[in-house]
């Protein structure tokens, strides 16, 4: 597959150089390169999508840059087959966080994560997130991401999620953070069956928050165009 990689973020760094004269140049955050083939990497304020010709995934992560220190990390996760693609069943094993440190991280157990007791952040998360219910069209009918699930949950969890081209499938992943969330650069790492999709996603300081309050599209916006249908000249 043919390395296509585009940046979203070049308007940040044009909007950057307008800074007053004699002011303090704000801190720069850019795109990052994601290392592996991939078409297009969208970002809202605290969404991001990426995806190449197997998949597509996006994810929100608002509560993740209110929660610095914190042991425990969740993220709003969406996937999806592109259109044509063979169906694929994505394991726990698929899913990994790449965090600032170098470090990769992977999906906890079920048994950890009801150890850990997460009913606050999950609480918290319910008032502070982002809808990430924006997929390409083929996926038009919805599914449920069940890696994790409490005793008294009605749903049991699963160990796999079963993608078609026409799904669209939502849920949460925790994963255990050694030492704390931190700031800087992370990646989501989504293995499919013949490739790997990472998204990237930053853990904001306050200066860099301010920074780019005005700087992030719609992302909604984002997905409708990279996936609008192309009209016959």
């Amino acid at each position: 597959m043919k390395a296509i990689v585009e940046a979203a973020a070049a308007g940040v760094v044009s909007a950057w150089a307008l800074a007053a004269a004699g002011a303090e140049p704000p801190p720069q955050v850019k795109m990052p390169e994601p290392g592996v083939p991939q078409i297009m990497t969208l970002q809202g304020r605290y969404v991001r999508a990426a995806y190449n010709n197997e998949g597509y995934v996006i994810l929100g992560y608002r509560i993740v840059n209110l929660s610095v220190g914190e042991p425990w990390m969740l993220l709003e996760v969406g996937f999806a087959l592109r259109d044509g693609v063979p169906d694929y069943a994505l394991t726990r094993d698929a899913l990994s966080l790449s965090t600032p440190d170098g470090k990769t991280i992977p999906l906890p157990s079920v048994e950890a994560y009801r150890k850990a007791n997460l009913d606050a952040l999950k609480a918290r998360e319910k008032v502070q997130r982002d809808s990430i219910n924006y997929f390409p069209p083929n996926a038009y009918r919805a599914c449920r991401i069940g890696f994790f699930a409490d005793l008294e949950d009605r749903a049991l969890p699963w160990d796999k999620v079963e993608l078609t081209s026409q799904v669209g499938c939502v849920g949460r992943l925790f994963f255990a953070v050694p030492g704390g969330i931190a700031y800087g650069q992370h990646w989501l790492n989504v293995k499919f069956a013949k490739s790997l999709v990472r998204v990237p996603f930053r853990v904001l300081t306050k200066a860099e928050d301010e920074h780019l309050e005005e700087n992030f599209g719609d992302i909604k916006k984002q997905v409708d165009e990279a996936f609008k249908k192309k009209t016959k000249s």
